[in-house]
């Protein structure tokens, strides 16, 4: 029978941090502005861990199902090793997108009030759309996540979307095209992290024709692919540090969390058995979580 300690492996606490990087980006440009939030900021890291949740139960579901889990690498599969039956996550799904939903009606209100509601609206219809996403990675037969689009995914979501509707809940304000650039890197640390999941699983996912980027263009350039997330994300983030016309040391600390980045690029560039890349995933996405705050950081103080 499953625990509660099953729902928790289920979840896996270790993308988490990953998730809300770019709330953090978005409340941190918000507060540049002074128009910073800690109820709406509260809020919004609820949602998007919920929406996370959601995902990471999903995608338990979708692979468990097809058979896709039985002998990945990393993180235990909680429907493939038989602790968690299907009808049990589907349960847990339900309970979770109830729950996230709730808090992200309390987000909108909190934001907008009763007055805007095509705003809210919108947002709402954000929220769902975002449900479907977390879902539809794996669930069902025409799953993105096996036809090789979910970097695309992952990199609206957790970049731009994240960023951008985080920073307007708080300002609602015009959108500057300048926040397009911490918002795609963060989209792109955050596919550099899934990339990273698809190098490690590409042998067991040809297996059972999950067709996922890495699976499509080969390792050989997905080493590069890899590269040009990481490199790209510094490139942005250091240019949008120049249009602001910033000299304090203390806007340029971003730059420290490049340096495991970096270090993560010569174990990719040397990797040649795969599984070894599983240690990598938590430190991208934990390299991702401290550049978001030490990116903000000045903006607080």
């Amino acid at each position: 029978m499953a625990s509660l300690k099953h729902y928790v492996q289920a979840a896996r606490l270790r993308t988490l941090p990953l998730s809300v990087s770019g709330i953090i980006v978005g409340s941190g440009l918000a507060a540049s502005e002074d128009k910073f939030n800690t109820l709406i900021f509260v809020l919004a890291i609820l949602t998007t861990i919920g929406f996370q949740v959601l995902s990471n139960f999903a995608n338990d579901y979708g692979d468990g199902i097809k058979g896709t889990d039985e002998n990945r690498e990393g993180e235990q599969r909680l429907i493939a090793a038989g602790l968690i039956t299907p009808k049990q996550m589907k349960r847990a799904m339900l309970y979770t997108i109830v729950i996230t939903m709730t808090i992200a009606v309390m987000l909108v209100y909190s934001a907008f009030g009763k007055d805007e509601f095509f705003k809210s609206l919108i947002y709402l219809l954000l929220g769902i759309s975002s449900i479907y996403a977390a879902i539809k990675y794996t669930v069902g037969k025409s799953a993105y996540g096996y036809s090789g689009l979910g970097d695309v995914f992952v990199f609206l979501f957790f970049g731009l979307l994240s960023v951008i509707g985080s920073y307007y809940l708080f300002t609602h304000a015009i959108i500057s095209w300048t926040i397009l650039l911490p918002a795609s890197a963060i989209g792109m640390l955050s596919s550099a992290v899934l990339n990273l999941n698809n190098m490690r699983d590409q042998i067991q996912d040809k297996k059972v024709n999950k067709n996922t980027l890495v699976v499509k263009i080969g390792s050989k350039r997905a080493k590069i692919y890899h590269a040009f997330l990481i490199i790209g994300a510094l490139f942005f983030l250091v240019f949008f540090r120049v249009l602001n016309n910033t000299t304090s040391y203390s806007n340029w600390l971003f730059l420290i969390a490049f340096i495991p980045l970096i270090t993560n690029l010569v174990v990719v560039f040397k990797n040649i058995l795969f599984k070894e890349l599983d240690g990598e995933l938590k430190k991208v996405a934990l390299a991702t979580f401290f550049c978001a705050i030490l990116l903000c950081l000045p903006y607080f103080f």
